[in-house]
């Protein structure tokens, strides 16, 4: 839910701090106090245009941060992490805005500077704002898709259409590439085939023929004569000389010896002659293995140094280090073996009809179950809205059949519609004129799918617009019912609707004291006894009686 909201020199507004509840609250006040100060400063945060006439008269900008709640949502939590943006789990999101004299906005989400377009985005899945045209979920097509779609509890449906509409793209893609590029294809595949053979001898066995390990060969070979010389010197300096070092070594090891025995002091230097013998001798058993492998091949130099060469002239050709022919030679292979794919026509035909059907059978069933939710959904809204003052008024989901192929949400694009307003014949959500008409027909339906929709936090202005008595009343009830689910926020001027919230605020203006001060918005959270005031003000008008305190005492007094 909103957890709280901080405005700094916004409009009239020079500093508030207001901590949110949950459940229904009611903001009240006199007409003029500056009501729709927390409507407007909520959208602001939330990524609507603004400009610098929202400043504060006298200072040099305005700042508005909103809390949130956490909410356990997967794909709220997957679209942080694709932005980039912190969110722990368990914590929640701390929105802020700044716009400055000269015009600039600067927003951030969890600390991190982010655009407008990404404010936005987070908004839609915390708060709707109902009632004004500006920030309405309700009004986008997508959004009644999305509802009608939760309500009828279609998600696996939706998730199975959006795949096979990917899958069938994809393979039509695949089959208009072929078609216009079947010629340059083929002489692709071609040179590929070419490219393959030539690679082939030096790169298909990577770790027989590795580039490394050649040279490390030809090295050897190139130089066995020399290497046979050394390594016999040294066996023979070793162990196999007429004066060999070893025989020395342990003649020297055991004359130390025995003097260890005459002094302790000289065991250390025996015991590191002794490992010095040791070591030496794992030397000599080492190097008559090696020599055993060396060897003077003429023709196995000739062949290894003709395979570098053939590699060199390869790397220089394809512009890559000798080292990278392997990785090269995959690659060309996998290229190759795309091309043949590509070029298999009757394949991709077979691919795409199979697509093609698989998609159909998919999206017949997401249609047939939105047919159903369509009937039920519009049934509930139409009901809710016989008690919201909109007497005769019908509303109904109209599913209008896509031409052509249908997209990856469907065959069909989804409308909500109302008649009976005024006359008026059906004609979409979008189009309906009044404010009031338009925030009590989205109250009507967030009441019936509010066990379905995702948004934690509503704000309702101007629902009772034109509506008194009994019907305020009734008004008042649903948003309490809505507050039983989610967070709902009502500014309000009847009596009625404000008693059946479970908290309540009223918005005042007063004046600075300073000469030529100007007027100031402030917000205060009302107790029992200050709600009893407000209520009987909102009854009563200027004069307030004990009976109209009594009235309003009753009014709160009754279970909403």
């Amino acid at each position: 839910m909103l957890c709280r909201l901080v405005i700094r020199d916004f409009v009239l507004v020079e500093s508030l701090e207001l901590d949110f509840q949950p459940g229904f609250g009611a903001l009240t006040g006199e007409t003029g106090a500056g009501k729709s100060l927390l409507i407007d400063a909520l959208a602001f945060v939330l990524g609507e245009r603004a400009d610098a006439g929202l400043i504060r008269s006298g200072t040099q900008r305005a700042e508005v941060t909103a809390e949130f709640d956490a909410i356990q949502n997967p794909e709220f939590q997957a679209w942080f992490a694709e932005q980039e943006i912190p969110l722990e789990p368990g914590e929640g999101v701390l929105i802020r805005r700044v716009l400055e004299a000269a015009g600039r906005s600067r927003a951030f989400v969890n600390g991190v500077p982010v655009t407008l377009q990404q404010v936005r985005a987070v908004g839609e899945w915390l708060l709707d704002i109902h009632g004004q045209h500006a920030h309405q979920s309700l009004l986008r097509v997508d959004a009644q898709r999305q509802l009608l779609d939760d309500f009828g509890q279609l998600q696996k449906e939706v998730a199975a259409v959006a795949e096979s509409w990917r899958t069938w793209s994809s393979a039509r893609q695949l089959l208009e590439e072929a078609g216009k590029r079947s010629g340059d294809i083929e002489a692709r595949r071609d040179a590929l085939a070419w490219q393959l053979k030539a690679l082939a001898e030096v790169a298909n066995d990577e770790a027989d023929w590795g580039w490394q390990a050649m040279g490390e060969e030809q090295s050897r070979l190139a130089n066995a004569t020399s290497l046979i010389e050394i390594v016999q010197g040294t066996i023979d300096a070793l162990g196999e000389g007429d004066e060999p070092l070893l025989s020395l070594l342990s003649r020297l090891e055991h004359r130390l010896k025995d003097g260890a025995g005459m002094d302790v002091r000289l065991q250390e230097p025996t015991d590191l002659l002794q490992a010095a013998h040791n070591e030496l001798s794992e030397a000599l058993t080492v190097l008559r293995r090696h020599l055993d492998r060396l060897d003077v091949d003429p023709a196995r130099l000739a062949e290894v140094e003709r395979r570098m060469g053939l590699m060199l002239d390869l790397a220089r050709k394809h512009l890559v280090e000798p080292v990278a022919l392997p990785a090269l030679y995959r690659q060309l292979q996998h290229d190759a073996e795309q091309l043949a794919d590509a070029t298999d026509i009757a394949a991709l035909e077979a691919r795409v009809a199979t697509a093609a059907q698989a998609y159909a059978e998919a999206a017949g069933r997401l249609t047939k179950g939105r047919e159903k939710a369509a009937k039920a959904l519009g049934k509930g809204i139409s009901e809710a809205m016989q008690d919201l003052a909109l007497g005769g008024g019908q509303c109904r989901i109209v599913l209008q059949p896509f031409d052509g192929d249908g997209s990856a949400h469907g065959n069909e694009r989804i409308e909500f519609q109302v008649s009976g307003l005024a006359g008026s014949d059906w004609r979409p959500l979008s189009k309906v004129v009044s404010g009031g008409e338009l925030s009590r027909i989205s109250l009507a339906i967030q009441v019936v799918t509010s066990a379905c929709s995702a948004v934690p936090t509503l704000i309702f202005d101007e629902v009772d617009v034109g509506i008194g008595g009994g019907v305020a009343e009734v008004v008042g009830r649903l948003l309490a019912k809505l507050g039983e689910r989610r967070q709902v926020l009502c500014v309000t001027h009847l009596p009625q609707v404000a008693a059946c919230a479970g908290w309540q605020w009223q918005v005042s203006k007063e004046k600075s004291g300073n000469a030529g001060g100007v007027f100031r918005s402030k917000v205060s959270t009302l107790d029992d006894a200050a709600r009893i005031e407000e209520i009987a003000r909102m009854l009563g008008g200027v004069e307030i009686t004990a009976r109209t305190r009594a009235h309003a005492a009753e009014m709160l007094r009754l279970e909403p």
